[in-house]
C-alpha cells in the first residue's frame, strides 16, 4: 500500500549514505572533499519531519482553495492555530488548481522528498481534478515536482525511487499500477563540470552564433558545479551573459538532434575519436541545459534539508563564492541555500527548511535575521533541539523545521511555532508535534529582541539584565596542559593564582584549577575578565547547563562568565534571577547552543524591583557565602563527615593533604565550613607524617586499613558504626566489599576519577594482591620520599618475606620475587633510566630533570608517567588515560 510504499522508500534512501555521514562525524573538523559533500547534504531526515512540512504546506493550501472539503489524505501534523486557520499560513501565492504547481528539493539526496510529495499530491490531484490514479502519477511526475542534487549517484537513485513508487502506487482496485514508462522526470544532476574541450561543445551548435553564445555560457557555467551545485544561479551570480540569447527550447531541440544523430551513428559504424568526443559532449551537455533550466525557473514550494557545512570547512571555491554572493549567510552553507532557495521562489511562493538552529541566535548571523524579518514573511517555526535525528547519536544536530513565505511581511503578521526540543529522543518529539501548544509571536516584534535573534517568546519588554551588571568572559589559555592545573597537583606558591571554573555538578559549585598565565614577563593567555577580580559578583556556568553559583573575586576561566553589578546593592536581584529557572529559560530563549556567549547571559529582561523583593525573601541573613562539600573544589572545608565522599576525603587527609580552604583565612568561606575547617584539627594527630602509608604492617606502622578506620571514627564521633561503615562503601559502590579490599583494589581507580585523572594520592604495588602495596602523597614525594620508600618501607617488607621463605612460607617465595621485582622498578625511576625518565615537552633540555626530581609545578599528568611506564601502579596506564 501507499504508507508501505512511503516507508520503504525512506529506508531505502538512507541507506548508501550512513557509512558516509558516519565517517563525516568521526572525521569533524577536516575538510569535506567534492565526494563527502553530497553524503552530508541530509543528515538521515526523519519521516516525521518530512511528514509534518508536507502536510502543513500542502494542508495549508487545500484549506484555501478547497473551504469547507474534507483533505483526500490524513494529514495529522496538520497544526491550526486559534482563529482555526493553517498556522503555516494560506499558501496565496500557490495556484488555484496543482496543474500549473511546481515544487523543487534543491538538495535532492536520495530523493525522499519529492517521493512523499507524490504520496499526497496524487491523492490532492485525484480528488480535485477527477482523475484516476495513473493519470494523477503521470501528472505529478511531469508537472509537479522537480529536483537538484550535486551527487550523480544520488541523482540516480531518486530516480529510481521516485519510478518505483509510481509503479507500486495503488490503483482503484487497490493493486500496484505496475511497471510502464513515466513521464521524464524533472531531476538532473548539478555537480557536474564538463570534461571535453571547449571545442567539441562549440560544435553542437553547428554554426548558429545565437546557440553557440549559449552553449558557450552553459560551458562556462559548470565549471565550478562540484563545489556549487544548487547554488549556481544561470541568471544572476555565475552567469555572465549569453545564456539567455539562445531560448531553451531551441538549445535543448538542438542537443537531443545532436545526440539522436549520434546515437544513429555510433549504431551503424565505430564512431571516430572526434565523434566520440562530440557525441560525450551532446550527453553531458544535454544533462547540464536540463539542469540550467531547472535553475533558471521559479518555484511555488522549496522543500529541503540542505548541506550543513561550517564555513571553516569550505573549500577555496566555495568560500570565495559564499564570501562574494552571500556575506550575510557565509559561515554555514545552509544559510547559504537558504538565500539561494529564496531566489529560486516564485513571488508568493513558499520555503520549507530543516537546517540547524543555531543561526537564530547566533551574532555572527545578525544582519541575516534582520534582512529575512524585513523582507520576507516568517510563517511557522518548530524548534526541535538536539537528538532529532534518530539515525545520528548524541546531539551533534540541533535541528528547526522553518516556513518561510516569498512576500514582505505585514505589521500584524505573527510567527507560529512548536518548541518541541525538551524531549531528547526523535520519537517523542514527533508525538510533540503533533500536540504541542502552537504559540505566536510578531514578527515585527523579533527584530526588537537583543541582537535580532528569534524568539518565540516576547523578549523585547522592558530593561534588560546588561543596563544593571556586565558579563565577562573568563582567560583562555593556549596550552591548557602547561598552563593549567587542578588545585589538587600543587602547593600554594607565588607562581600559581586560585581560579574559579565551570560546575561539574547539581549544587553548581564549580571546579577551580590554578593558572600561571606568565613566563618571563611574557603572557601566555588572553587575559579576559580581570575587572570583575576582587569584585563582587555572580558566577554563571555557560556550558550545556546554566548553572549560577558564588563568585569568589578571583581570577576565572573561559568555561564561565561572570556577572558583575553595576552598583554592588544590586547584587542580591541579580544573584536571585540568575538562581531562578527563568533565567535558563530566558537565556535558551535567546540562544540554544550547548555553550552560550557571556554577552547573551546579560541580555535577558530583568526587572529590578520585582528580583529585589524575590532575594529580600530568598535572602533574609544577606548572601550565602562559599561553602561546598565536594573534595574536588579548592573551597572544600576538608573534614570527611559532610564530605560528598567521605572516603576519599578521608585518605587524602590520612596522607596528610590539606585543602586551598584550610590554609587560605581571607576566603569568604560560610559560617558552616569555616566549623568544619576547624574541626580538622581533630584529626591531625592520626595523618601520617611523611605522605607515606603501606598498606600491609611495615617499619612498626599499624595496617592502613586500621589507620583509616581510626581517623573515619574520629571524624564522625558519636555517628562511628559498622553500620556507617558499611553504608560508605554502598555510597561508594562497593556494597558487602570489606572496608580492607576497597582500599586495596577500588580506592586508586576511584579516587583517578573523582580528581580527573590526575591523581594526587598514588597507589604504588607489585603486583601481588598479598604484596607490598602503598600510598604515597604526590607533594611529599621528592627524591629523598622515593628513596624512603624503597629502602625503608620495601626493604622492610622484603626483609619479612626473606624470613618468611626461611621459616618455609611456601607463598612467601613468590612475594619476595615480586617485591624484588618492584625494588629494580623503583631504583630505575630514581635514577631516571629510559623509559622511566620524566620528560616535560616544554622545557628545554637543561631545565630537563635528571632521576626522580620531580617538579610538582609540571603537574600530576607529567610526573606520574615514570610510574606508568613501569607498570607499578594499582590500575593500568589506559585508565589514567596515559599510553
Amino acid at each position: 500500500d501507499a504508507d508501505d510504499s512511503l516507508g520503504w522508500s525512506y529506508q531505502f534512501w538512507q541507506a548508501p549514505r550512513k557509512e558516509a555521514v558516519q565517517r563525516q562525524m568521526k572525521n569533524a573538523g577536516t575538510k569535506v572533499g567534492a565526494d563527502e559533500l553530497p553524503a552530508v547534504t541530509q543528515l538521515f531526515t526523519e519521516p516525521y519531519m518530512v511528514a509534518f512540512l508536507l502536510e502543513n504546506a500542502l494542508g495549508a493550501w487545500w484549506h484555501r482553495a478547497h473551504p469547507g472539503k474534507p483533505l483526500p489524505v490524513a494529514m495529522p501534523y496538520l497544526r491550526m492555530a486559534a482563529d482555526g486557520k493553517p498556522a503555516a499560513g494560506a499558501m496565496a501565492g500557490w495556484p488555484q488548481t496543482l496543474a500549473e504547481f511546481r515544487v523543487l528539493d534543491p538538495a535532492l539526496g536520495s530523493g525522499h522528498f519529492l517521493v512523499s510529495a507524490l504520496h499526497m499530491l496524487v491523492p490532492l490531484r485525484m480528488a480535485a481534478e477527477g482523475l484516476n490514479a495513473r493519470q494523477a502519477v503521470d501528472r505529478v511526475l511531469a508537472e509537479n515536482l522537480h529536483g537538484l542534487e550535486l551527487d550523480a549517484r544520488c541523482v540516480e537513485i531518486a530516480a529510481f525511487a521516485l519510478a518505483l513508487a509510481a509503479w507500486r502506487y495503488p490503483a482503484e482496485d487497490g493493486r500496484a499500477l505496475g511497471v510502464r514508462p513515466l513521464p521524464r522526470l524533472n531531476i538532473a544532476c548539478c555537480g557536474l563540470a564538463p570534461q571535453s574541450r571547449r571545442a567539441d561543445w562549440l560544435a553542437l551548435a553547428g554554426g548558429d552564433a545565437r546557440l553557440e553564445a549559449g552553449m558557450g555560457t552553459l560551458y562556462e557555467l559548470f565549471q565550478k558545479a562540484p563545489e556549487l551545485g544548487s547554488l549556481i544561479d544561470p541568471g544572476g551570480t555565475t552567469a555572465r551573459g549569453g545564456l539567455f540569447d539562445a531560448r531553451w527550447d531551441e538549445l535543448a531541440s538542438l542537443l537531443d538532434a545532436a545526440l539522436a544523430a549520434d546515437a544513429v551513428a555510433s549504431g551503424r559504424t565505430e564512431l571516430t575519436e572526434a565523434g566520440a568526443a562530440k557525441h560525450e559532449a551532446a550527453i553531458a551537455a544535454q544533462g547540464m541545459a536540463v539542469a540550467t533550466r531547472l535553475l533558471s525557473q521559479r518555484y511555488h514550494w522549496m522543500i529541503t534539508n540542505p548541506p550543513y557545512l561550517g564555513a571553516g570547512q569550505h573549500g577555496p571555491a566555495l568560500k570565495d563564492f559564499c564570501e562574494a554572493n552571500y556575506p550575510a549567510a557565509k559561515n554555514d552553507l545552509a544559510n547559504v541555500f537558504l538565500e539561494r532557495c529564496l531566489r529560486l521562489c516564485a513571488p508568493g511562493g513558499v520555503l520549507q527548511f530543516v537546517m540547524p538552529q543555531n543561526w537564530l541566535f547566533l551574532t555572527s548571523y545578525r544582519q541575516q535575521r534582520e534582512h529575512l524579518l524585513r523582507h520576507v514573511t516568517w510563517n511557522l517555526l518548530v524548534r526541535l533541539g538536539g537528538g532529532a535525528f534518530e539515525m545520528i547519536g548524541g546531539e551533534v544536530v540541533n535541528a528547526i523545521l522553518l516556513t518561510l513565505t516569498q512576500t514582505k511581511p505585514s505589521e500584524a503578521q505573527r510567527l507560529y511555532g512548536v518548541d518541541a526540543s525538551a524531549p531528547k529522543l526523535a520519537h517523542e518529539k514527533a508525538a510533540l508535534l503533533l500536540t504541542g501548544e502552537v504559540v505566536n509571536v510578531g514578527q515585527a516584534g523579533q527584530l526588537k529582541n537583543p541582537d535580532s535573534r528569534i524568539a518565540l517568546g516576547d523578549l523585547s519588554a522592558g530593561k534588560l539584565l546588561a543596563d544593571y551588571a556586565s558579563s565577562l568572559q573568563g582567560i583562555k589559555t593556549g596550552d591548557d596542559a602547561k598552563l593549567k592545573r587542578m588545585h589538587w597537583e600543587l602547593i600554594q606558591s607565588s607562581r600559581w593564582v586560585l581560579s574559579q571554573g565551570g560546575a561539574v555538578d547539581d549544587d553548581g559549585e564549580g571546579y577551580v584549577c590554578r593558572l600561571d598565565w606568565t613566563e618571563s614577563g611574557k603572557s601566555m593567555a588572553r587575559l579576559q575578565g580581570l575587572a570583575a577580580i576582587g569584585r563582587a559578583g555572580v558566577a554563571i556556568s555557560s556550558v550545556s547547563k546554566i548553572a549560577c553559583f558564588a563568585y569568589a573575586g578571583v581570577p576565572f576561566t573561559s568555561e564561565i562568565a561572570v556577572v558583575v553589578p553595576k552598583k554592588v546593592e544590586d547584587l542580591p536581584a541579580i544573584r536571585a534571577l540568575c538562581e531562578s529557572a527563568d533565567y535558563e529559560a530566558s537565556v535558551r530563549a535567546l540562544d540554544q547552543k550547548v555553550a552560550v556567549t557571556n554577552a547573551t547571559l546579560a541580555k535577558v529582561p530583568f526587572d529590578l524591583a520585582v528580583w529585589q523583593g524575590v532575594a529580600a525573601e530568598a535572602y533574609p541573613l544577606g548572601l550565602p557565602k562559599l561553602h561546598s562539600n565536594d573534595p574536588t573544589q579548592w573551597i572544600f572545608h576538608g573534614h570527611p563527615q559532610p564530605a560528598t565522599d567521605p572516603l576519599q576525603a578521608a585518605v587524602g587527609r590520612l596522607l596528610g593533604y590539606r585543602w586551598p580552604a584550610e590554609r587560605d583565612e581571607k576566603l569568604e568561606l560560610s559560617d558552616e565550613a569555616r566549623a568544619w575547617a576547624a574541626r580538622c584539627s581533630e584529626l591531625d594527630l592520626l595523618c601520617d607524617d611523611d605522605g607515606i602509608v603501606c598498606l600491609p604492617a611495615v617499619r612498626g606502622e599499624a595496617v592502613a586499613v586500621d589507620r583509616l578506620r581510626a581517623l573515619l571514627a574520629r571524624a564522625f564521633g558519636a555517628d562511628w558504626s559498622a553500620a556507617r561503615e558499611a553504608q560508605l562503601l554502598r555510597d561508594a559502590g562497593c556494597d558487602g566489599l570489606p572496608l580492607a579490599q576497597w582500599l586495596r583494589d577500588k580506592f586508586f581507580a576511584q579516587h583517578v576519577a573523582r580528581f580527573q585523572k590526575r591523581p594526587f594520592i598514588w597507589h604504588v604495588w607489585d603486583g601481588h594482591k598479598e604484596g607490598f602495596s602503598a600510598l604515597v602523597n604526590v607533594h611529599t614525594l621528592t627524591r629523598a620520599k622515593l628513596q624512603t620508600l624503597i629502602h625503608t618501607y620495601l626493604g622492610d617488607w622484603i626483609t619479612q618475606q626473606k624470613r618468611a621463605v626461611d621459616a618455609g612460607d611456601g607463598d612467601a617465595t613468590l612475594r619476595l620475587a615480586r617485591a624484588k621485582g618492584l625494588n629494580d622498578k623503583l631504583e630505575a625511576i630514581l635514577e631516571g633510566e629510559a623509559p622511566y625518565d620524566i620528560f616535560v615537552r616544554w622545557k628545554t633540555a637543561h631545565l630537563q630533570p635528571i632521576g626522580w626530581e620531580p617538579d610538582l609545578n609540571d603537574g600530576v599528568r607529567m610526573n606520574i608517567r615514570p610510574f606508568v611506564q613501569a607498570e607499578v601502579l594499582r590500575i593500568p596506564g589506559r585508565q589514567l588515560g596515559i599510553k
